[in-house]
């Protein structure tokens, strides 16, 4: 047989794209390109992908953070982000200045030339460039209370959360004296978000602060210079807040009839007055910090914003008495935020919950006459008010803090109602209350002049 030579077919291996078109290695596009084949041409096409920019060519596609190029075509004075969702840009003008424009063309305006940076009336609006920030200088004897942002506190707690009912205590203890291990009759008292805890030490005439961790004496903060008007003195305070955008003290100078402010910086020794000729108790902050302040004498809470001495009526402003439109001794009060203002009526027996803009108040505890049944309250005081809407008050003569529910027509006591005493489980006149962000619940103990911490179980 003649050998044969053997022919082998020649085969064209065509371009991977043309094959395989995107679905290898992305067409060659890149991870952040979107790649398109089309069948006819037999071309790829790389596009680059929601807030992704081509610094190549079109031939060669290279996407690259469309924030890095040109800030994203975002304003100057526009900080360049991204949608968590899409990806796409997003601007979102820098502090101090004010988007003008619309949501899709973003257009940052210096603050002050836009309702005079919401400084109000009586104050003058500046700009610092460095610090992107808008300061609020208020005429005459005017304070400036403030507009810029603050995070309010809001606290998650189960519906069903139960607490330990023995008290551990954090503050005091040690008998009434002015020693910095000692109170005398405190009041209201403000835990910041490092578990500092500030208190208004009514007798003492002074503000103290203890921090986390600390196991013996307090610091005094504020007044602790006897008793007096003087800018250096505080005459019987009754509330406290920490106002973290001026890292300052408010206080309810109550028998100096004033609020004052009082810096928290190294060196501090006196504060300034905010407003004068007041009846002030209780005390709160909304998340634009404007401030409110409860009369007790006038039965009348108020908003003061910016340059403010005449403030805003929010509730009550009827005279004394049992009226849904009216206020019988008003202590302590809370903001939601929905801006709602929650009060505390003390010789009426109740806490009545005040919706923006409302003429009139919904009574949510209380309000069956003072009395020890679950349906009563007899001397409420400190209030806060958790993320479900659920109440939590101090319930003064009946020696007990109170949970009451949204719409509920009775409440349940979560610690205390063992009797007036020095118990671990017990309290004598109690009066403030705060939780901290993880539910843990302090008590101020007036009576027994400590402040007694129950952690949440």
């Amino acid at each position: 047989m003649n050998a044969r030579s053997v022919v082998r077919p020649y085969v064209l291996v065509p371009d991977l794209h043309t094959v395989s078109g995107c679905t290898v290695n992305n067409g060659g596009c890149g991870a952040n390109a979107t790649c398109t084949y089309n069948a006819t041409t037999k071309a790829v096409k790389c596009s680059c992908k929601g807030g992704y920019t081509n610094t190549g060519s079109s031939v060669n596609v290279v996407c690259t953070d469309s924030c890095t190029v040109n800030n994203g075509g975002c304003d100057p004075k526009a900080t360049c982000s991204h949608d968590a969702t899409t990806n796409a840009v997003s601007c979102i003008c820098k502090a101090g200045y004010i988007n003008t424009g619309s949501a899709v063309n973003v257009v940052c305006t210096d603050s002050c030339t836009f309702n005079n940076g919401g400084c109000g009336a009586n104050a003058t609006c500046s700009y610092n460039a460095t610090t992107n920030t808008v300061k609020c200088t208020c005429a005459g004897d005017y304070f400036y209370m403030g507009s810029a942002s603050q995070d309010i506190r809001t606290v998650n707690i189960s519906a069903n959360a139960k607490w330990s009912q023995n008290g551990v205590t954090i503050a005091g203890g040690h008998g009434e004296g002015g020693a910095t291990n000692q109170l005398n009759l405190p009041r209201g008292l403000f835990i910041d978000d490092d578990q500092t805890v500030v208190i208004a030490d009514f007798e003492n005439h002074r503000i103290m602060q203890r921090k986390n961790g600390d196991t013996t004496n307090g610091q005094v903060v504020a007044g602790g210079n006897g008793q007096g008007k003087g800018l250096n003195q505080l005459n019987g305070p009754t509330d406290v807040l920490i106002d973290k955008e001026t890292d300052s003290l408010i206080i309810c100078d109550a028998d100096n009839g004033r609020v004052v402010r009082w810096s928290r910086r190294s060196g501090t020794t006196q504060g300034e007055v905010l407003i004068d000729n007041i009846n002030c108790y209780g005390l709160a902050v909304d998340e634009q910090r404007n401030l409110y302040v409860s009369d007790h004498v006038k039965g009348e809470v108020r908003r003061y914003q910016g340059c403010d001495k005449i403030g805003t009526l929010v509730a009550g402003g009827n005279g004394k008495g049992a009226g849904l439109n009216q206020l019988n001794y008003p202590t302590y009060i809370f903001v939601d935020r929905d801006h709602s203002v929650y009060v505390s009526e003390w010789q009426n027996a109740r806490v009545t919950k005040w919706n923006k803009g409302a003429k009139e108040g919904i009574v949510i505890a209380g309000g069956q006459g003072a009395g020890s049944a679950l349906t009563q309250l007899n001397g409420p005081l400190g209030l806060f008010v958790d993320t479900l809407g659920t109440l939590y008050v101090v319930d003064e003569f009946n020696y007990r803090v109170m949970r009451w529910t949204q719409g509920a027509t009775q409440g349940t006591v979560i610690v205390g109602g063992n009797g007036q005493g020095a118990g671990a489980n017990q309290f004598y006149n109690p009066y403030g209350l705060s939780f901290d962000r993880y539910g843990v619940l302090s008590v101020v103990d007036a009576g027994n002049g400590r402040v007694q911490r129950f952690s949440i179980e």
